[in-house]
């Protein structure tokens, strides 16, 4: 393989294809729009701080509903924006765990959360994200990883027993720009390749990737 064609990055989806479902999303009347989320997609462009983005954002709701997740727990949370989704499927009397080493975004979510009515359910812990999890007792619905990629394999062989049966585990970055399909020899591209092998592989999971942004990794735990 030629080196401009390791380097170059793949497109999942026909860039006209993307921008008409993510018009398709920023139109949706359902969950209602308070507001909050185009303050931290401003909030993401001025930082140039990656989040799942509004059409990922959707995804994670639903999939949410569809299993009537009620306790969520996020690998790596930024400021908050996926938990936002995961917090209104939740509702009132739901628990979304968020874990981040940064006490700014930390900050940042705690404002944005109770700027939509979420503090009571969403939880943000700052530090190691799998040794808050190991202090984090009982099982999840859903457990989210967004989490450095190089820590993707060891992330889900730590949650993938706390996921209960019927519940996902959900990993973003699961392509990561077309690295983890023709791997480039850095550690970060490698480890998101063994993760998909491994998920994919495991056999109390069902896995599929979904071509969302940068792909979407659900894995449901049948047993």
């Amino acid at each position: 393989m030629k080196q401009n064609e390791k380097e170059q990055k793949l497109t999942v989806i026909h860039p006209v294809i993307d921008d008409y479902m993510d018009s398709l999303a920023t139109g949706a009347v359902f969950p209602p729009e308070d507001g909050t989320v185009s303050e931290m997609e401003d909030l993401a462009r001025e930082r140039d701080f990656p989040i799942v983005g509004r059409l990922a954002g959707r995804f994670l709701f639903q999939q949410a509903l569809m299993i009537g997740a009620r306790r969520v727990f996020e690998l790596g949370s930024g400021f908050g924006y996926s938990a936002y989704w995961f917090a209104k499927a939740a509702g009132s009397g739901g628990s979304v765990f968020c874990t981040d080493r940064s006490e700014d975004n930390a900050a940042a979510a705690a404002g944005f959360m109770k700027k939509s009515g979420l503090e009571k359910i969403v939880s943000f812990f700052t530090g190691d994200a799998l040794q808050i999890l190991s202090e984090t007792e009982g099982m999840f619905d859903i457990i989210f990883c967004d989490a450095d990629k190089e820590s993707y394999p060891d992330a889900f062989a730590a949650a993938r027993g706390r996921v209960r049966k019927g519940g996902l585990f959900i990993a973003d970055n699961a392509f990561w720009d077309g690295r983890a399909a023709r791997p480039d020899g850095a550690p970060d591209s490698e480890a998101v390749a063994l993760f998909n092998r491994r998920v994919a592989a495991d056999p109390d999971f069902m896995t599929v990737q979904v071509p969302i942004r940068d792909g979407l990794s659900v894995s449901l735990r049948f047993r």
